[in-house]
């Protein structure tokens, strides 16, 4: 079936003629204007479905200055966004939330730091309304870009300059409840009995890990400069930490992770020294992403955030920005949310 003329298709004329309305009037229908009465938008509306009109989006951008896209930027390399499925579930959640407010999701990766001036170039052209960006590291220079060019944007994780969970530094951010998930790991870990229990943090240059260290800390204030090292939140940095520590200290009969990505690397030099798991090490990981938890050899012990929960909050919390009332513009804040232990067999 040929494809329509373009010159056939159906005007905001037509529409504003069936309707009988004026043309400014069906205008405002179809951009999302206030002032219209309720049986004026109606009818405009029936209009729209009868003739199948569709707005001109370059025509409606002019009037309504919105592109209706949102950036997604994501401050890893690409590697590590599709080999860690804490990405893949945050994105789910941005998406479904944009979806809904028929707005669509552009991704923008960071492979190194030239990167930054492509994204810069690329938010202050007016592509996009506003910005989701997470996973971010405490020199990140996105949050100055996006102050600099006046770019709406919500943040994944407590950024770095702020001074702990729940204070904002004037931007909005949704993050896990990273600490007080930590201290549930440490303190089930002591009530199975474990004494000597290590940690095995992400990159500290991110606020995620530094809080987890944190909560550890709490816990085990005495144990913790002993029994901690650093990983990179990926199998190979789990693998390391864990060998580091097991040279460091052969009696450890515990480990807490910092995500479960390096629990599984964690469990594989476990296995490879001998030790087995829950027998002689427990193993605590952090996130709950289930096809990580579920898929190790016992099934991993962790913290579950709502990784996808948290990608939808994020999107609301930027479309209030952009299209609530004052009232609703002023309310946007951080969002802590909360953690569970989820108990399977590693621990």
């Amino acid at each position: 079936m040929p494809e329509p003329h373009p010159g056939n298709r159906p005007t905001l004329e037509a529409v504003a003629a069936l309707a009988g309305v004026s043309r400014a009037t069906a205008s405002r229908v179809v951009n999302g204007g206030d002032g219209v009465r309720a049986h004026l938008v109606e009818r405009v509306r029936e209009a729209i479905r009868d003739l199948g009109y569709v707005p001109n989006p370059a025509a409606r951008t002019l009037v309504t200055r919105r592109t209706g896209a949102v950036a997604v930027i994501i401050a890893e390399p690409e590697v590590r966004i599709f080999s860690d499925p804490f990405f893949s579930h945050q994105v789910r959640g941005i998406s479904k939330e944009l979806t809904a407010h028929d707005a669509q999701l552009v991704l923008l990766l960071v492979e190194d730091r030239c990167d930054y001036d492509r994204i810069e170039r690329y938010l202050a052209g007016g592509h996009v309304d506003g910005a989701l960006a997470f996973s971010l590291h405490t020199d990140d220079p996105l949050p100055a870009i996006t102050r600099r060019i006046g770019m709406p944007t919500v943040y994944g994780g407590r950024p770095g300059w702020t001074t702990g969970p729940g204070e904002n530094g004037g931007v909005a951010y949704v993050d896990a409840d990273n600490r007080g998930g930590a201290r549930d790991a440490v303190r089930y870990l002591l009530a199975q009995g474990r004494r000597r229990i290590a940690h095995i943090a992400g990159p500290l240059d991110q606020t995620s890990a530094a809080d987890r260290l944190s909560g550890y800390r709490d816990v085990l204030p005495g144990d913790a400069p002993d029994l901690f090292a650093e990983g990179d939140f990926t199998p190979a940095g789990g693998a390391r930490a864990m060998a580091e520590l097991l040279d460091r200290d052969p009696g450890i009969d515990a480990v807490f992770a910092g995500n479960d990505l390096m629990a599984t690397g964690a469990l594989r030099v476990l296995r490879e020294r001998g030790r087995t798991v829950p027998g002689d090490v427990a193993l605590v990981g952090f996130d709950d992403a289930e096809s990580v938890a579920e898929g190790t050899d016992p099934p991993l012990t962790t913290i579950r955030q709502d990784i996808e929960g948290m990608g939808r909050m994020m999107a609301q919390l930027l479309m209030r920005t952009l299209d609530g009332s004052p009232q609703e513009r002023a309310a946007v804040g951080p969002v802590i949310t909360a953690t569970s232990l989820v108990r399977r067999a590693s621990a």
